[in-house]
Formats: C-alpha cells, sequence, structure tokens
C-alpha cells in the first residue's frame, strides 16, 4: 500500500536473474481483430480492496474485453513473497515491481512498454521504473510524503500551526503527551515497513538531487544532511518516551483506528494513506475532518518541501503468455479506472489537479519536488551501495534497530549507530568504486 524500497531480498533478485534470463517468451494473444484474449493473473497488495473496489473493476474491465478474464491475488507479504517468486516464472501477468530489482534488473523480469520520451508526455514518474530510456512500470498513483495526524489531539494540547523544525515537532509531541490522552507519536514497529515509510523523507532540504548527493557522501549520517534530520528525529522522539510504550505489540491495522479516535497523535506515511485513515475515523464514529497531514518540521527558505513520487509500478511479466490482455490491464487501470482518485492520490496522468486530500499541504504552501533520475550509467549506484552496506533504507531492519537503541533494548546510542551507519556506507562505497 505504500512507497517501500527493501533490501534484505536483494539476493534474491540476483539469483533470480539468472533463472529469468533475458528471453521475453509468451505470445501477446489478440484475436482476429486484434482485441485482447485470454486469462490474467493479477498480483496485488492491496489486500484490502481486492473483493470490494477491484471486483467492481474486474467486472467494468471484463465489460470492455468480453475474451480477457481477470484473476486477482492479494498478497500480504507481498515485497518479500514476490521477490522470491522472481526466481521462478510464476509471478503472474500483471504484478507492481518490487522496490528490490534494481533499474539494470528491470529488463530480465518484465516486458517493456514504451519509451520514456514518449511516455513522458501523458504521465508522471515514468522514469522510476526505466533503465536505459525504456519504461517497464506504470504508476499505480503518486503521493508526498508527511505526517498524518489527528488535528483534534494537537489542538487539545495547544498545537494549532506546523512545527518548523525537529525541536518544535519534539516539543509538540511532549505538549500531547503532557494531556495524557495519546501517544504522541507511533511507530508501528512491529509491523516493521511502516519505519520504511520515513526515507520518504529524504529531499526534505528541497534537493532534487539528494540521492545523488547522499551517494557521493562518505558520511550520509552527520549533522545537517537529510538523513541525520530524518533518523535523528525518530530516535529523538523515542529516546524520549514519545512513542508507543511497548513497540513489540503493535498493529498496523488497529493503528488507523486508533490515530481516528485520538488515541494516536501523529504517524509518518505517504499520503496514500490519509483515505484509509479518514475511512477508519468513519467507521469509529469519529469526524474524518480530524485527519491532517502535516509536513516533515524542516523548512528551506522559509519553505516547507516534500518528495512526490509514484507507488507500486504496474509491470507486465516477461513470461506471459496473454501479454496484450496484460497490457490493456494496465492501460485501463491507469487512464480509466479512477483508481488514483478514489485513494485521494495525485494521478500519473500529465495535468491532474492535486486531490483534495492534500489540502493541508497546499494550505501550507508546501513545495512538490520530483527527485532527478540518475543518469544510465549511474541508475544503481544508490542500490549498490546500500546493498552492499546492508542498510534497508527503504525497509525496516536499520531503523528497528535505531528504535531498540533509543529505547534502551540495544546498546550504544545516536551518535554510535550514526557512526557504524557512516562507516558501512562509506566502505560499500569504496568497494562499489563510487
Amino acid at each position: 500500500m505504500a512507497m517501500k524500497h527493501i533490501t534484505g531480498v536483494a539476493g534474491v533478485v540476483v539469483a533470480a536473474m539468472m533463472l529469468a534470463g533475458c528471453s521475453s517468451g509468451g505470445t501477446t494473444a489478440t484475436d482476429s481483430s486484434g482485441n485482447p484474449t485470454g486469462d490474467i493473473t493479477v498480483l496485488t497488495n492491496r489486500t484490502d480492496l481486492v473483493d470490494t473496489v477491484f471486483a467492481d473493476y474486474k467486472a467494468t474491465f471484463e465489460k470492455k474485453y468480453p475474451d480477457v478474464k481477470v484473476t486477482f491475488e492479494a498478497i500480504t507479504d507481498y515485497e518479500s513473497e514476490v521477490t522470491t517468486r522472481l526466481g521462478t516464472k510464476d509471478y503472474g501477468d500483471v504484478l507492481g515491481i518490487p522496490a528490490s530489482v534494481t533499474k539494470d534488473q528491470l529488463a530480465n523480469f518484465f516486458e517493456p512498454l514504451g519509451k520514456v520520451t514518449d511516455m513522458a508526455k501523458d504521465y508522471r514518474f515514468i522514469a522510476e521504473q526505466a533503465f536505459d530510456g525504456t519504461v517497464y512500470g506504470l504508476p499505480t498513483f503518486g503521493g508526498a510524503n508527511g505526517f498524518v495526524y489527528n488535528k483534534k489531539t494537537w489542538a487539545d494540547a495547544g498545537v494549532t500551526t506546523n512545527p518548523k523544525t525537529p525541536e518544535e515537532f519534539i516539543t509538540d509531541l511532549k505538549a500531547i503527551q503532557a494531556k495524557g490522552a495519546a501517544i504522541p507519536l507511533y511507530t508501528n514497529y512491529k509491523d516493521g515497513w511502516p519505519l520504511g515509510q520515513w526515507q520518504g523523507f529524504r529531499g526534505t532540504s528541497g534537493d532534487k538531487e539528494i540521492v545523488q548527493t547522499m551517494d557521493k557522501s562518505d558520511a550520509p549520517w552527520s549533522a545537517g544532511s537529510d538523513q541525520y534530520l530524518i533518523d535523528s528525529l525518530l530516535f529523538n522522539a523515542v529516546s524520549n518516551k514519545l512513542t508507543e510504550p511497548d513497540p513489540l505489540t503493535t498493529s498496523w491495522e488497529g493503528s488507523k483506528g486508533l490515530l481516528a479516535t485520538g488515541k494516536v497523535g501523529t504517524m509518518a506515511l505517504g499520503s496514500w494513506a490519509i483515505v484509509q485513515f479518514q475511512k477508519a475515523a468513519k467507521d469509529a464514529g469519529a469526524d474524518p475532518a480530524d485527519i491532517g497531514y502535516m509536513p516533515f518540521p524542516h523548512q528551506v527558505d522559509g519553505k516547507f518541501h516534500s518528495v512526490i513520487a509514484g507507488d507500486f509500478k504496474n509491470a507486465i511479466n516477461i513470461n506471459s503468455t496473454h501479454k496484450a490482455a496484460a497490457r490493456a490491464w494496465i492501460d485501463w487501470f491507469t487512464n480509466d479506472s479512477g483508481f488514483a482518485a478514489s485513494q485521494g492520490a495525485i494521478t500519473p496522468k500529465v495535468g491532474s489537479e492535486n486531490p483534495s486530500t492534500l489540502a493541508d499541504f497546499t494550505k501550507a504552501d508546501v513545495q512538490y519536488l520530483e527527485l532527478t533520475p540518475a543518469p544510465t550509467d549511474q541508475a544503481t549506484v544508490d542500490s549498490d551501495i546500500y546493498n552492499g552496506a546492508n542498510i534497508d533504507l527503504f525497509g525496516q531492519v536499520y531503523r528497528q534497530k535505531l528504535v531498540d537503541i533509543a529505547r534502551g533494548a540495544a546498546k550504544g546510542d545516536m551518535n554510535s549507530y550514526f557512526d557504524e551507519l557512516n562507516q558501512r556506507w562509506a566502505a560499500a562505497k569504496a568497494k562499489a568504486g563510487k
């Protein structure tokens, strides 16, 4: 349901490359009139929608393409399971590209969809799953990065304006704690993946080339850097006991109701989550209008910044025997389903208006930025370094350790851990020859 990158399974992808090879295989499968035919399986991480919203999509799509039958396979542990399945040919016909697949591996698993120069005229976020000018995935929707929060909980604590610095943010969380009615900040430590959402704040400095900037650094966890701002804020919130008292018992699904009813104040999540929390508020008899969205507490030249990016990109299994039907589904889903709008998200289509769910960002004059893609010859530098360092920037392992240190469940302190991360990063960077 969210933008995620993981590295713990990257080795599986490398191994899978040798199994998958580079041959496209399969057939396009169309009838004499060129209409797509055949049965297709669509893998999805949206376990919450597969029997409702997606069932309606299936009916509408199959009415338009009567010779195509769509079956959904909803997967809870999507990243891990699908990454493992890439070692076989059995990974559906259409699927969201796992974040563990590096750009230079895309052609080994997925069918080309077109050229960046052509598709960028019609769609946003195209370069995110492209390599050497070729596109392999179309985004389901786009989103911004920020904190979902309960406006009433914050207002009851006397806070009615967005904090502009990490120090103000911590002070505001302490004000919520002092009221005694809510957990100020919820990490969702046990589920793990929500901790990866914090990496979406990389770019809070307004640097469109922040990835390349970080990749050139031997010590990205140094004071003043985006990475330091992100992880020090999380560390300080935990060390000040402003997060859930027992992180080993958190629950993602349960946390929606907690924030919706004011028992939790704040969570770091992509804007894709706003609609889910509004629904949770309605289901609990609370006011959906209490669900707000605030930017990361850092300004440059008096402005907040938020990176916008695409969520999962729909792609075609290179081994599919019904590629025309698979492509028809992707095109229909992107252009006609209305999925992005239903999720209160930024639509992939160029020229579309920002959704009403981001009204708080509009009011705060948050500046949006899309990160500049790395040149083709540097497309895997970032993943080469963080994989080599075994630092899952978009995953959960290294931030779970950060939380453990901050709460006294592991040895060290923030500075010693940041020193360790910098050393691992520098060693991996040197080994990668960067």
